[in-house]
C-alpha cells in the first residue's frame, strides 16, 4: 500500500488528507479493520515506537494507552497482584497471569481509566487472545500491534459493530534519519530522536543518596521512554514497571509535577479498601463506573455519596473517603520514580513529589538552581539522576 485516503485531517474541515511514504515505498502497515483517521495514525505511530522501545530497553511485553497524541499510561508485563487486579477491573480474566502482554495491558489500561476512555492501544508484542478479550469490553478507538493471533483478530472484530480500527505495523521497519513537518507552509527538518533510553543514562547520580535498586532503574526507564513521546513539557511518575502519573503539555514544570502527581495520587487511591468494596449497581456500565471511581476519590463535580445522588450508583449509600484517610494511604506509598523531560527549574518540584511517595528521579540537570533542587532532595533522601538528556516531544 502505497497511500491511504483519510476521512479528513485533524477537524473534518481539512480536507484532503492521506498518509504517504515520502519516497513512494510502501507503507509499513496493514490495515486489517476499520478505518483509521488523521488522529488515529498520530496516535498509533507515537504509542508504537513507545512500546517498542520499552521491549528493547527491558526485555518485556509492553503496552500504552494513548491519547491525543500523549499516553495516558504504560507499563511493562509484570503478573498483578490480587488487589492490583481488583483496582484495574480485570479480577474477572481467566488466563491473565499467563500472558505477560495481557497484564501489561491491564496495568496500561487500568492506570488513568477516566483518560484512557476511548483510546488508541500499542502492543509491543502480537495481540493473544487474554488481552483481546480484556481489549473488547473497552471503549477504545483502535490498536496497533505486530501481529495479531487468529482469533484475536477475530475477537476484535467484533468491537464497535465491527469497524474496529486494526492495524498491523511491521515490527522491522525503521524510518529515515531525517524527519520533516510543515507548519503554517513552512517546512521544519531535524534529526530523528534516536537517543537510547537505558541504565546508562543513570550512572551520574548527584544526591547524597546513591541507593538505586533495579527496581527503580527500570521505574525510571519506563517514566523516561513514557516522556520521550509524551507532549512538552511532562513529568511522569512510575512504579511497578507502570506509568501511574503523566502530566503533559503544561507552560509550567510544576505544573507538570502536580497534575502528574494527582493523577498517581488517584492511581494509589483506587487500591484503597473504601475504593475496591464500592457497593456499585449491577447496571451501572464501565465508563459510568469509571466517573464515579474518580468523583468519589476527589470530590469533583458530583458528590456521588450525597443523599439522592448515591442511589443512582449503589445499591447501599457509601461512607466517604475523609481527607485523614487519604493522607494516612499516601502515606504508605513508597519508592516511586519521577522522570522529567527538562530540568527543574525550583526545588517546589522535589516538595510536591515528595508527597506522592516519590523516593528516585532522573532529570537532565542543567538548572541554575540545580544546587537547591539536589539539597531538597538531600532533605527528603531521594536518590537524584541527571541523565544530561533533554526529551521535549512537539
Amino acid at each position: 500500500m502505497k497511500e491511504f485516503q483519510l476521512k479528513y485531517g485533524c477537524n473534518p474541515n481539512q480536507t484532503p488528507a492521506k498518509i504517504y511514504m515520502r519516497d513512494g515505498s510502501d507503507l509499513p502497515i496493514r490495515i486489517l479493520n476499520g478505518r483509521p483517521g488523521y488522529i488515529n495514525f498520530l496516535d498509533a505511530f507515537n504509542s508504537w515506537q513507545l512500546v517498542k522501545e520499552l521491549k528493547e530497553a527491558l526485555g518485556l511485553p509492553a503496552v500504552t494507552s494513548f491519547k491525543h497524541v500523549s499516553p495516558t499510561s504504560a507499563a511493562v508485563g509484570i503478573p498483578l497482584s490480587a488487589e492490583l487486579k481488583r483496582a484495574c477491573f480485570v479480577d474477572d480474566i481467566e488466563g491473565l497471569d499467563d500472558s505477560l502482554l495481557a497484564c501489561a495491558y491491564a496495568r496500561a489500561r487500568g492506570t488513568d481509566r477516566l483518560c484512557s476512555y476511548g483510546d488508541w492501544v500499542a502492543m509491543s508484542d502480537p495481540c493473544d487472545v487474554t488481552t483481546a478479550r480484556m481489549l473488547l469490553r473497552e471503549v477504545s478507538d483502535g490498536v496497533i500491534a505486530p501481529g495479531y493471533d487468529p482469533e484475536a483478530l477475530e475477537i476484535l472484530k467484533q468491537k464497535r459493530k465491527g469497524g474496529y480500527n486494526i492495524v498491523e505495523i511491521d515490527p522491522d521497519y525503521v524510518p529515515e534519519v531525517q524527519e520533516t513537518k510543515q507548519v503554517f507552509g513552512i517546512t521544519f527538518e531535524q534529526g530523528r530522536n534516536n537517543s537510547v533510553i537505558n541504565r546508562d543514562l543513570l550512572k551520574e547520580i548527584v544526591t547524597k543518596n546513591q541507593d538505586l535498586p533495579e527496581s527503580a532503574v527500570r521505574d525510571l526507564i519506563v517514566a523516561l521512554i513514557t516522556l520521550k513521546y509524551t507532549q512538552s513539557n511532562s513529568v511522569c511518575y512510575a512504579v511497578d514497571g507502570q506509568a501511574i502519573g503523566v502530566g503533559a503539555g503544561q507552560q509550567s514544570r510544576i505544573h507538570c509535577t502536580r497534575l502528574a502527581g494527582t493523577k498517581a495520587d488517584t492511581w494509589f487511591l483506587r487500591q484503597h479498601e473504601k475504593v475496591l468494596n464500592l457497593p456499585f449497581r449491577q447496571d451501572v456500565v464501565r465508563p459510568v463506573r469509571d466517573n464515579i471511581v474518580d468523583s468519589y476519590i476527589n470530590q469533583n463535580e458530583e458528590d456521588v455519596c450525597a443523599e439522592g445522588i448515591w442511589q443512582k450508583y449503589f445499591t447501599e449509600r457509601p461512607e466517604p473517603l475523609t481527607a485523614e484517610e487519604k493522607r494516612e494511604f499516601l502515606s504508605t506509598r513508597q519508592n516511586v520514580a519521577l522522570g522529567s523531560d527538562a530540568f527543574f527549574p525550583f526545588s517546589d518540584n522535589i516538595e510536591r513529589a515528595h508527597r506522592s511517595g516519590v523516593r528516585y528521579i532522573a532529570e537532565p540537570g542543567g538548572s541554575i538552581r540545580d544546587d537547591d533542587v539536589i539539597s531538597c532532595c538531600d532533605r527528603y533522601g531521594i536518590t537524584m539522576c541527571f541523565t544530561h538528556i533533554r526529551l521535549f516531544h512537539h
